[in-house]
């Protein structure tokens, strides 16, 4: 049973290969053959046999395109490239409006957004104007506090105020309060 399982298993695998290379090789080798059976049957259509006289001209010269020498097909195809490159610019030129509408977009955009951090920067400024203003005004009233602070205590001292006498006072009266 194992070998035909085996044999199974190789049958398989072998047709699975085969398919996996048709799907790989299939396609392009079809489009190849389509291009070639095209090729071969629009090569005696497309263009009008040359009048020229072959005779006149030496053996090894190549023959030149018959499309060169009739002048209705070099005037439509002027038209045609006139016509193409009036196209492609008016394309270019289009695509050239909307980069720059694009670009004045954003360059108003990065505008709106640079005065904003401006209005931003001139809150902050000004915050801190006015906090150093506080801080200055906090540090007179200190320093005045403190001349007032030492004046006070210097009267204390004129009059008796000893600062280890008043701890030790002011501990005693604590804790009979306490009481």
């Amino acid at each position: 049973m194992t070998v035909n399982q085996a044999a199974v298993l190789k049958v398989g695998l072998g047709l699975l290969g085969l398919c996996l290379f048709g799907y790989i090789v299939g396609p392009p080798l079809y489009w190849h053959f389509m291009e070639g059976l095209v090729a071969v049957s629009h090569t005696s259509n497309t263009c009008p046999p040359c009048l020229c006289d072959c005779s006149s001209q030496p053996l090894l010269t190549i023959p030149e395109d018959c499309a060169k020498h009739d002048p209705e097909v070099n005037e439509d195809t002027e038209k045609n490239f006139a016509e193409l490159l009036t196209e492609e610019l008016k394309l270019r030129e289009a695509e050239a409006l909307e980069s720059q509408q694009r670009a004045d977009m954003a360059l108003l955009e990065a505008k709106k957004i640079a005065s904003q951090y401006q209005k931003e920067a001139d809150k902050c400024n000004s915050g801190m104007e006015t906090c150093e203003e506080a801080r200055e005004k906090a540090e007179a009233a200190l320093a005045a506090q403190k001349k007032l602070t030492a004046m006070w205590e210097l009267r204390a001292r004129q009059k008796g105020w000893r600062e280890g006498v008043a701890k030790s006072h002011a501990q005693s009266e604590g804790s009979v309060q306490a009481v």
